[in-house]
């Protein structure tokens, strides 16, 4: 009889083990699921907090830290659609996130940049976010693999990197501000780049971009994504056409 009783007490121990085991590893598969669907999603509220802290930078005149994280943001936004599409987790909240994101880095944190006591600088702030508001609206073309206006991400990289190289120079902002504000209304196409999904060349321009970010002291990173950023608005099609 005892022995039947210590049999049984095993017999229920070992079933609450195995039950406690297999709901640790379903509580374990949900996580990793959670974490694989939100993967782009969390790229996206990142590339915001960036947003975010160079706006408060901005306010704060650490100008410097306000132009870095506007350039995080900017490698956040190229990987974030990336990893969706590898994932297969494209959402429309996703598409959404994507676009809040962009309009608070590479508009509200980016037009900042361009901030003076100066009545027509505010306006210009103004205009610059607007024609950020007005690309993102018109982000589809109705053709492939192809944006309607400027990427705003990448008018964004422009003027951060030339703030940083330039010392905040007043003038030439002003000047490269009105530049990509024409260029992301006029709704001319250019090519979806998908660096980290083309040509083995973007990637390595890519991996160069997470590398400058540890030299983010010196000019030379500046100068680096100046380039980036230029080559894309010169060269669409010849250099930075989709080819997977």
């Amino acid at each position: 009889m005892a022995t039947n009783c210590r049999c049984n007490m095993i017999a229920g121990l070992f079933q609450c083990t195995n039950k406690l085991f297999l709901s640790d590893q379903a509580t374990g598969l949900q996580i990793m699921e959670f974490a694989r669907r939100n993967a782009a999603n969390a790229l996206s509220v990142a590339n915001m907090v960036m947003g975010i802290a160079s706006i408060l930078g901005s306010l704060d005149g650490r100008h410097h830290a306000a132009c870095w994280s506007i350039l995080i943001g900017y490698l956040l936004d190229l990987a974030d659609g990336a990893v969706a599409r590898r994932l297969g987790t494209c959402s429309a909240l996703g598409a959404k996130l994507d676009d809040f994101a962009d309009f608070t880095t590479f508009g509200i944190a980016t037009s900042l940049l361009l901030r003076t006591p100066d009545l027509l600088d505010h306006i210009l702030c103004m205009c610059y976010i607007l024609s950020v508001f007005v690309r993102l609206c018109f982000f589809s073309s109705g053709i492939p693999f192809m944006y309607c206006g400027l990427p705003c991400t990448y008018s964004a990289g422009v003027l951060a990197s030339a703030s940083l190289l330039s010392g905040n120079n007043t003038a030439m902002l002003r000047v490269l501000a009105v530049a990509m504000i024409l260029f992301m209304i006029n709704q001319s196409f250019y090519p979806h780049d998908r660096v980290l999904e083309s040509e083995a060349w973007k990637k390595v321009v890519y991996a160069g971009g997470v590398v400058m970010l540890f030299c983010s002291f010196f000019l030379p990173p500046c100068v680096y994504y100046l380039l980036w950023s230029i080559s894309y608005i010169l060269f669409p099609t010849s250099l930075w056409s989709s080819k997977v």
